[in-house]
């Protein structure tokens, strides 16, 4: 089993990821991981979990993108079960196995090439989401700085009059 796992947005990008055997054995365990690719190699039938906490971040929530990648995985359809469908099969048999090999091969790195592009997304979404957070943060201060700076220049105004302003009292 491999499993990729991606913190996306949330406090801190962490969290805390375990997987455990059906027999309940921990296999492995990530402390405070904002990303990582973890394998494991299954050795008995069953169901294994697969756990994230934020139990140590409990005020924020995260959004955490993760795949699991199985390897060996027996398929349960026949691959030459198209065969009994084609006539003469024995006079192409040689040419009809190297096609059949290419359009395997061809298969399987389709299929790479889909998780690819999948984990691509989960960096871009983590990547935008992080943008997004930078960009609020710039525009609040950038509007705390506008207002300070408007005050300041009101007082400098004030102070600036104040300094000119006759105050003595004229007879006529």
């Amino acid at each position: 089993i491999w499993a990729f796992i991606w913190v996306l947005d949330g406090a801190g990008l962490d969290v805390d990821f375990l997987i455990s055997s059906p027999s309940g054995q921990l296999l492995f365990s990530d402390q405070r991981k904002s990303d990582g690719v973890h394998t494991v190699e299954t050795m008995e039938d069953g169901d294994y979990m697969f756990c994230f906490d934020n139990g140590f971040s409990s005020m924020s929530e995260k959004l955490v993108f993760f795949e699991l990648i199985l390897d060996n995985m027996e398929t349960e359809e026949d691959p030459d079960e198209w065969k009994e469908h084609v006539i003469g099969i024995d006079t192409l048999d040689m040419k009809l196995e190297d096609i059949m090999d290419t359009i395997n091969s061809v298969k399987s790195r389709l299929g790479k090439s889909v998780q690819i592009q999948t984990l691509l997304r989960a960096f871009e979404a983590r990547d935008r989401n992080l943008q997004e957070s930078n960009f609020d943060r710039v525009n609040f201060w950038s509007v705390v700085n506008l207002a300070v700076m408007m005050v300041v220049s009101a007082v400098q105004v004030y102070l600036v009059r104040s300094l000119f302003e006759d105050k003595r009292k004229i007879r006529t």
